[in-house]
């Protein structure tokens, strides 16, 4: 069966009749004599739009037949009756955008398979385009499968034709570029299509991807290209031609702050390990609270834990996020005993997720302004204590 979507594709209203209404998980499953709404295949999404004002987001073929989904309005009754009259209504902005990106793709295939090679974009993208310039047709005819019509032109294909098709066969026509069977909504002219850009080609599996864009899609990212430009005029302190020419200088110069950074900070986990390591042999504490805000990424932790010469101690370290959303990073290391008793349950205080076994205990925390609480825990685990070391 050719659909009413197939037969005019630039219809947005179709009044039809109910065949059938089921009740389905969520909504009902609904068929009409006809349908402006395309169903799901060859290669093109379904359309959405409406039905007496009940809400379709899909529509599916199965055979001749097009299935549609409606949404339960709340009321859990079936929205139509058997044989009942009804106005259908297309989401036409989706179906055009839809129209637009299978009708290019046609013509983009047909001027790879025609003449060039796959790593020539910019001719190709050039031929289409001038195509489109050109107001090139595009015609939609329909013949039953047995037509001689079909047989005669070896230049027709089955492109995009779902294998279940049954019953008359339509055949999409670029004027002057091909002819192939298809099943999906089309433009009537290539000056519909506005534009075309093609992006890339990926090679995979023996195939050639090129990826694309048609029509409004092509403005929609300009204009967001447009607007990230703009804010790089900003960040950057320059016009777009400098761009990346001064992006690679904050690059650098990020990456020798982060060297300098890692410096210091290991020159500071030591120092504090080195100061630790002092009282090894006179006191030295049964626990060390330290608590910094170098991120996640600093190595200050693994740097200081290294270094550190108390095998009885127990550490309990964070490492907050700079952008001061409390989350950050959380070790605890010491006797298996004592990791097991008291990593848990400070994880679940800092709201955290990580694990431990034997003498170390790991976590991403979220809420590290429960600390206090945490630290409080410790200080109860470890009570006939006196020495201690907390900053």
């Amino acid at each position: 069966m050719v659909f009413k979507c197939q037969e005019d594709s630039f219809l947005q209203e179709f009044q039809t009749k109910v065949v059938s209404c089921e009740n389905v998980a969520g909504g009902y499953s609904v068929v009409f004599e006809n349908t402006i709404l395309f169903p799901e295949g060859g290669g093109q999404p379904t359309d959405h739009g409406s039905v007496a004002g009940r809400k379709v987001t899909s529509v599916v073929r199965k055979g001749p037949t097009a299935i549609h989904f409606v949404e339960d309005d709340g009321t859990n009754s079936p929205p139509f009756a058997v044989g009942e009259e009804v106005l259908q209504r297309v989401e036409w902005s989706r179906r055009f955008d839809h129209m637009q990106q299978h009708s290019g793709q046609h013509l983009i295939t047909a001027i790879f398979d025609r003449e060039f090679n796959r790593d020539q974009l910019e001719r190709v993208e050039s031929i289409c385009n001038q195509l489109i310039v050109d107001c090139t047709p595009v015609q939609v005819q329909v013949y039953e499968p047995n037509d001689p019509a079909l047989k005669s032109d070896v230049t027709r294909a089955t492109r995009g034709l779902p294998e279940d098709v049954s019953g008359p066969l339509r055949v999409v026509t670029i004027a002057g570029v091909e002819s192939n069977m298809c099943c999906g909504t089309h433009v009537r002219n290539l000056s519909q299509l506005q534009t075309i850009k093609l992006l890339s080609v990926e090679k995979a599996k023996g195939k050639c991807l090129v990826h694309f864009l048609v029509g409004g899609r092509v403005v929609r990212k300009l204009s967001e290209c447009y607007e990230r430009e703009v804010q790089l005029n900003t960040l950057l302190n320059g016009g777009p031609a400098s761009h990346i020419e001064l992006a690679k200088k904050l690059q650098t110069s990020v990456r020798s702050t982060q060297r300098v950074a890692k410096k210091l900070t290991t020159e500071l986990a030591t120092a504090e390990a080195e100061k630790l390591n002092a009282l090894r042999d006179n006191g030295p504490p049964k626990y060390v609270l330290l608590h910094r805000s170098d991120g996640q990424e600093s190595d200050f932790i693994n740097t200081f834990l290294r270094l550190v010469k108390l095998p009885d101690c127990f550490f309990f370290l964070t490492n907050a996020d700079t952008d001061g959303s409390g989350k950050g990073q959380l070790v605890l290391q010491g006797k298996p005993d004592d990791v097991a008793k008291l990593g848990p349950e400070i994880c679940t205080l800092l709201e955290g997720k990580g694990n431990g076994k034997g003498t170390r205990f790991n976590a991403k925390v979220n809420k590290l302004k429960n600390l206090p609480q945490c630290e409080k825990l410790v200080r109860e685990h470890f009570p006939s204590i006196n020495t201690a070391v907390e900053k």
